[in-house]
């Protein structure tokens, strides 16, 4: 069946590099796929999008839109005007730029904006990262016309019939990194014949593990390791201590080439992520997951046991980072065939070319409204 041509797309989503990198995952796909296509991203001012969507080359419109303040209730007046504001910013420009579907990848803003999508009669798709989705995308759900998912058991949450379990899609250089693992470690200056860990805790930087990281430096690397480790903002100057006298270990605010830091990476300690994990299953990492505490349901803490169920995958609680973090390290790094067993694991896990599979699925959806 020939398909409609795609000439134009609204994504919108942001916050984190989880739902970002999702986003430009799949307008690459899209724009392989039709070269000519018109993508306009919409994101939420003054967060990471507005600066990492231009870099890939899309235009982007900021909405004013911010999350609710559980903990101190009061502050919502501004935040609901923001919402009015954002969702009035999110119907003019769906109207103005007639996609013929939005896509939500999660975010403050991909309410609006599918929200905004719906009421006048445009398709919608959500990709859902995780295995437990917030409010936003259970409140869309009901009137998009398809909704992506990464874990099965979805239909707890979602209309069964729209359900497409996709999994998530990735970064594409992480996957078109042609390195063997000695190689990269060459190219980012270690010693190619020594285990390397990485320690990354998400775009942002983990506290948690950063101070776990910086009170065990000596003891990962006397053990015969080397550490590449990105701190994020916050940390710099905790991380510039812990490593300063010592050649095998290097801190850094932001790894630039993460597919190489990956294809060089013995072992990853990272957070839980759907994102994350999405990454570690399609490279057939040796991971260390210390779910952050901070998110909605608790969903990190519930995307690592769902690795650690088929021992794809260890687990350190937030709680624990400080006693049990670089142990599980070290107790890695002296099991090479439970390594290797675990990258098998984590592997069998993955599920390839999400990106493409999504752009089927907005193909089928585009065909059926123009034949319906």
């Amino acid at each position: 069946m020939k398909h409609t041509p795609l000439k134009r797309v609204i994504i919108s989503g942001g916050g984190t590099g989880g739902h970002i990198f999702p986003a430009l995952s799949i307008a690459g796909a899209l724009r392989r796929r039709y070269p000519d296509i018109d993508i306009l991203f919409v994101g939420a001012d003054n967060r990471m999008e507005m600066q990492r969507v231009p870099a890939a080359g899309y235009p982007i419109v900021g909405l004013p839109v911010a999350g609710f303040d559980r903990k101190r209730p009061w502050r919502n007046f501004r935040t609901l005007w923001l919402l009015f504001k954002s969702m009035r910013m999110a119907r003019r420009t769906v109207r103005d730029f007639r996609p013929q579907i939005a896509i939500g990848v999660g975010g403050y803003c991909s309410g609006p904006t599918l929200k905004a999508a719906q009421r006048l009669g445009v398709p919608t798709l959500i990709q859902e990262q995780n295995g437990y989705p917030g409010v936003t995308n259970k409140l869309l759900a009901k009137q998009a016309d398809a909704i992506c998912v990464a874990y099965e058991g979805t239909e707890r949450f979602f209309p069964a019939d729209k359900i497409h379990l996709t999994g998530n899609p990735v970064r594409e250089a992480l996957l078109e990194c042609s390195l063997s693992a000695a190689e990269a470690k060459e190219q980012l200056g270690f010693d190619p014949g020594r285990p390397l860990v990485l320690v990354v805790g998400g775009s942002l930087g983990a506290t948690t593990i950063n101070h776990a990281i910086a009170a065990g430096v000596k003891d990962i690397t006397d053990a015969g390791a080397q550490l590449l480790w990105q701190t994020g903002r916050r940390d710099t100057e905790l991380a510039e201590k812990a490593t300063k006298d010592n050649a095998a270990a290097r801190a850094t605010q932001f790894i630039t080439d993460m597919d190489v830091a990956y294809r060089a990476a013995d072992i990853v300690v990272s957070r839980a992520g759907a994102g994350s994990i999405s990454e570690l299953q399609l490279l057939g990492k040796v991971a260390v997951l210390v779910p952050s505490p901070n998110v909605t349901e608790d969903h990190q803490r519930k995307n690592a046991l769902a690795l650690t169920a088929h021992d794809a995958a260890v687990m350190v609680e937030d709680a624990d980072a400080a006693t049990q973090l670089v142990p599980a390290v070290k107790s890695l790094l002296e099991d090479a065939p439970r390594r290797q067993a675990m990258s098998k694991a984590i592997s069998a896990m993955a599920l390839r070319d999400a990106d493409e599979r999504i752009v089927d699925i907005i193909e089928d959806i585009i065909q059926q409204k123009n034949n319906g």
